[in-house]
């Protein structure tokens, strides 16, 4: 036997030898056969999974989602909106029966003087309710001169006291009897006027320094600023070298100064024209013209006076989308007028509100209130009656000849239907 055989035959008989010992042959990787029977693989025959033991490992989690709230949308607050309430009235026009009669009432209630109480009673409440209330006082006021009647007027003290009682905080003195009395009785007025801090005066004045020194008077956080003119002063003027100052309406670069300066200086600037044709209720061109200028001055109130009876009124536009707002004439408060137009008059009242954070100002509701001027027989017992209290009594013992109903309907249908108010 070749020598190179041996150790093959060898090896064949021992891996022979330990084939049969161990009772199986491996046919292969991974497949297995034992006594001609099938074997399981490992895996198949692992215990089942419901019995295996918990892993270890932790599940992964995945977290809830969160939630961002809305974000929050407070509304800032509102500003405060300030708010003044302004009355108006035209000319206190005192003839001498109307002083004569409140010397007769103060001598029966054992005084002496004047009681000026019964001509305004029913029309105080209008001047109560009143943030600022303004009158056109058309006569001169003072006790340093006898009282006097027409055309030179001049009223007691009295008067001019019993109009700050009742609540009138500014008294217009442009008009064309300012200077009835002469410079004399032009000081002592403003004497008087000035001898009460409470109230304001404006439109004439002691001197130059006084005139530029424009009236202001703040009410609810409101400043307003009051100026006056006049047409004419019934042909009369100051004496020579005279101090004192009053500004006619065709002095228009002095207006135009004054108001503008105003502006500057008030919140409102409220001007009171003495101006158009009296006892008519047309209004002229020239009373337009002068308003839509002051508008457009700075002038945001304007209260007209001197027909002696009621004009209408509208706002009026500026280039710069604002407006101001004109009374061409409200008549008068109280007369002794024998002329049937002259007997219905009006109280104006307007709402000015102010935003406290822009300080814009705002015209708001705007109200014309008519009046009638009553007297009986030989202008007895002269008295202010709203038109919502006047009866067919009253009308048919008014000692006006020739006023009527008519008249009435007439004279009020000047007023605008949106602004018309009888209260």
């Amino acid at each position: 036997m070749p020598k190179k055989l041996i150790p093959a035959t060898l090896a064949a008989l021992l891996i022979l030898t330990l084939l049969s010992s161990c009772g199986r042959i491996i046919v292969g990787r991974g497949s297995e056969l034992t006594d001609g029977a099938p074997q399981t693989s490992p895996e198949a025959s692992a215990a089942p999974a419901s019995s295996a033991p918990p892993s270890t490992t932790p599940e992964p989690t995945t977290a809830p989602p969160t939630t961002t709230p809305p974000p929050t949308t407070t509304e800032p607050p509102e500003p405060e909106i300030y708010t003044v309430k302004i009355l108006c009235a035209g000319d206190n026009l005192v003839h001498s029966s109307i002083y004569n009669q409140a010397a007769r009432r103060a001598a029966s209630n054992g005084v002496s003087g004047y009681d000026f109480s019964y001509p305004y009673q029913k029309i105080e409440r209008f001047v109560a309710e009143a943030d600022l209330a303004i009158l056109n006082q058309e006569t001169i006021v003072t006790d340093r001169l006898e009282p006097s009647d027409y055309p030179r007027f001049c009223s007691p003290a009295a008067l001019g006291e019993h109009m700050i009682d009742i609540g009138f905080d500014a008294f217009s003195m442009s008009n064309n009897h300012v200077l009835d009395r002469g410079e004399e009785g032009l000081i002592d007025c403003l004497d008087f006027w000035d001898s009460h801090p409470e109230v304001l005066r404006y439109g004439a004045y002691r001197n130059a320094e006084d005139m530029e020194n424009i009236r202001l008077k703040t009410v609810n956080n409101i400043t307003f600023a009051f100026l006056g003119y006049m047409e004419h002063t019934n042909g009369l003027s100051l004496p020579e070298g005279s101090e004192c100052k009053v500004t006619y309406l065709r002095e228009l670069d002095v207006i135009e100064s004054q108001i503008k300066r105003a502006k500057e200086l008030a919140d409102v600037v409220i001007v009171s024209p003495h101006f158009g044709v009296e006892v008519t209720n047309e209004i002229t061109q020239s009373q337009r013209d002068l308003a839509k200028k002051f508008a457009d001055w700075g002038a945001d109130i304007i209260i007209g006076t001197q027909p002696h009876t009621v004009q209408s009124m509208e706002f009026i536009e500026r280039a710069d989308g604002t407006r101001a707002f004109c009374f061409y004439c409200l008549g008068n408060l109280i007369s002794s007028m024998d002329k049937p137009l002259a007997m219905v008059g009006m109280l104006g009242k307007i709402t000015v509100q102010k935003n406290a954070e822009t300080g814009e100002i705002t015209l708001g509701e705007v109200k014309a209130v008519p009046i009638i001027d009553q007297y009986g027989r030989s202008y007895y017992q002269v008295h202010v009656v709203p038109y919502s209290e006047y009866t067919p009594e009253d009308l048919a013992a008014h000692g006006c000849k020739g006023f009527t109903q008519e008249i009435i309907d007439s004279v009020i249908s000047n007023i605008p239907d949106e602004f018309l108010s009888i209260e």
